[in-house]
């Protein structure tokens, strides 16, 4: 893809600060609700000040050139300790807030961080955790130092002291962007878990793909919702809106983000299709009970040639349930509904697929204003480089990537790190399909095909997004399983949770009697080898990531260890 818009060259997170900085220092940075109506404004520069105290007092710990971690909820106080510390200190190392004890524990020790910045919740779990190595727990929440937990308003301040009295250890240090700054775990078990080495390079050459790419500005607000430590949500809804300067607000969790998107008039929003999924069925239950629900779709039809732009003039009492000012909803970490996608865009909403992992920084691929095709994750950004490896006879393979924002390796695992990086290409374990105009198509993780006896191969998103269409049902779960003494004779199978809502008022019988029903309907649809064989209802939710990503082994785990899991045929 071409860029389409001028962007700020930067080399490193720190230029980035200091040229976005020179340019939108007067404009808001964040906007926090304190009570009813009213909110506090931190600018541009105040951040900017609050980085390089922070950073000063840091590096006056004696953490410079060390490892710091930081667990919390998504706050403006997690985002001026990730700046701080990768922008003149040493390696930061955001952790997943949703860890149990056990695995917090030990990815501590496996990443050896000297230093955790935390909010309130954790610092009990981490006093009984602090070890030889780890040095020192910082609070987000404290106002001043108390019984060896340190302050982080208080080390701002002092900071701040220090760099007027002219320490500029940390002001005036000096990045090497091509070095690890920023480690990242994989999710997954702890012990399944990769720490993923990124550098300022990385993340940079994201951040200019993006500005030069999607039509976004400094006069924007974005809604920050997916957990920070994930870097989709880290890249993309803060560190991008710091590079063009725009505004930042708070979720106040997700039975809230209709009402967040009207109170803050937020114009941008990066997130999974869990949660377009959730406003779509608000839009549907407001227009059912509006009674408007003809004339709309006339104006679907009427208008479906019609600019966005026209669209939204067309649909405004829509748009204003949720602000009236939306200008760009980015979906990524799994794949969109393509009926929902053409309804929002039919609707007015300028919603576009994006795709990456943590190893590329993320962003590999895009939609945007110019380059859009429903079902697709757009094309490549202009400084990525795609191939499909492998391809089968239905022009499937696997999608490698190449460019700057491909990881430096797996931090000590050379061995993994070879298997997924070949002559700079890296493999992304995603099958794909690219189309003569380079739009890519994403059919399913490589590991999760399911292989028939036939040879023929069984992508279990592809069904799952067919079930998940069904009236009543929330999510479902595709596998395989042997179904005689032959263990290569695979038949497919499927559980199936519920809407309870939907079925309040039926028996576990009914219900099943029902969803059956339509997973005959959904087999005659499809080739006879996908059909599926047999179902598990449950009301129980799949276990999934903090990004909404069914763990596929965990829960294949659930279903073999419930000795009391019928499968109805």
């Amino acid at each position: 893809m071409e860029r389409l818009y001028e962007y700020m060259k930067i080399t490193d997170l720190k230029d980035m600060l200091k040229k976005s900085g020179e340019k939108y220092g007067k404009n808001i940075a964040y906007k926090l609700r304190e009570e009813e109506g009213k909110y506090k404004l931190i600018t541009h520069e105040q951040v900017r000040k609050m980085v390089d105290g922070l950073g000063t007092s840091l590096i006056n710990m004696g953490l410079k050139d060390k490892r710091i971690a930081i667990i919390g909820e998504n706050r403006y106080e997690w985002e001026i300790a990730y700046l701080s510390i990768v922008c003149g200190t040493g390696i930061v190392v955001p952790l997943d807030k949703s860890l149990p004890e056990n695995e917090l524990e030990s990815l501590i020790e496996r990443s050896e961080v000297e230093a955790i910045i935390c909010s309130k919740k954790y610092i009990e779990t981490l006093k009984k955790i602090k070890n030889n190595k780890l040095k020192y727990i910082i609070s987000m929440d404290l106002e001043k130092t108390e019984d060896e937990i340190i302050s982080e308003k208080e080390l701002i301040k002092k900071g701040i002291e220090l760099v007027k009295k002219g320490d500029k250890r940390f002001t005036e240090a000096e990045i090497d962007n091509s070095k690890m700054n920023i480690m990242l775990f994989t999710s997954g078990t702890t012990s399944l878990s990769k720490a993923v080495a990124l550098s300022h390079k990385n993340i940079c050459s994201n951040l200019m793909d993006l500005a030069s790419t999607l039509d976004v500005n400094s006069n924007d607000i974005f809604l920050s919702f997916l957990p920070l430590h994930h870097v989709f949500e880290c890249t993309v809804g803060f560190l991008f809106a710091f590079y063009i300067g725009a505004q930042i607000v708070f979720c106040d969790g997700i039975r809230h983000i209709p009402e967040n998107l009207k109170e803050y008039k937020v114009s941008v929003m990066a997130s999974v299709p869990a949660i377009y999924e959730r406003l779509f069925k608000i839009v549907r239950k407001q227009i059912e009970k509006s009674g408007n629900l003809e004339e709309i779709l006339i104006n679907e039809e009427k208008h479906k040639n019609d600019t966005i732009e026209e669209k939204k003039e067309v649909f405004k009492e829509i748009h204003n349930m949720f602000g009236g000012n939306i200008k760009l909803f980015i979906s990524g970490a799994a794949s969109l509904d393509a009926k929902i996608e053409q309804k929002f865009r039919n609707l007015g909403f300028n919603i576009v697929q994006g795709y990456g992992l943590t190893e590329t920084s993320p962003i590999v691929a895009v939609g945007n204003k110019k380059y859009h095709k429903i079902g697709s994750i757009g094309k490549a950004v202009p400084s990525v480089q795609v191939k499909l490896l492998n391809i089968n006879d239905n022009g499937v393979g696997e999608l490698a990537v190449k460019g700057p924002n491909v990881m430096l390796e797996y931090y000590g695992n050379k061995e993994a790190t070879k298997n997924v990086i070949k002559d700079g290409w890296f493999s992304t374990g995603d099958l794909a399909k690219i189309d003569e105009e380079g739009y890519i198509f994403i059919c399913g993780r490589k590991k999760n095909v399911i292989v028939l006896k036939n040879g023929k191969n069984i992508y279990p998103e592809e069904m799952e997004s067919l079930i998940n269409k069904e009236d009543g049902i929330d999510e479902s779960f595709i596998f395989g399983k042997p179904i005689s003494e032959d263990p290569t004779n695979i038949k497919i199978f499927a559980k199936i949770v519920y809407n309870k809502e939907f079925f309040k008022d039926q028996t576990q019988e009914e219900i099943t009697k029902e969803i059956s029903k339509k997973i005959s309907a959904i087999n005659k649809s499809m080739p006879r080898y996908k059909s599926i064989r047999g179902i598990i209802v449950s009301e129980e939710p799949l276990i999934k990531t903090t990004t909404n990503k069914i763990k596929r082994e965990k829960n294949l785990e659930v279903i073999i260890n419930n000795e009391h899991t019928k499968i109805d045929s």
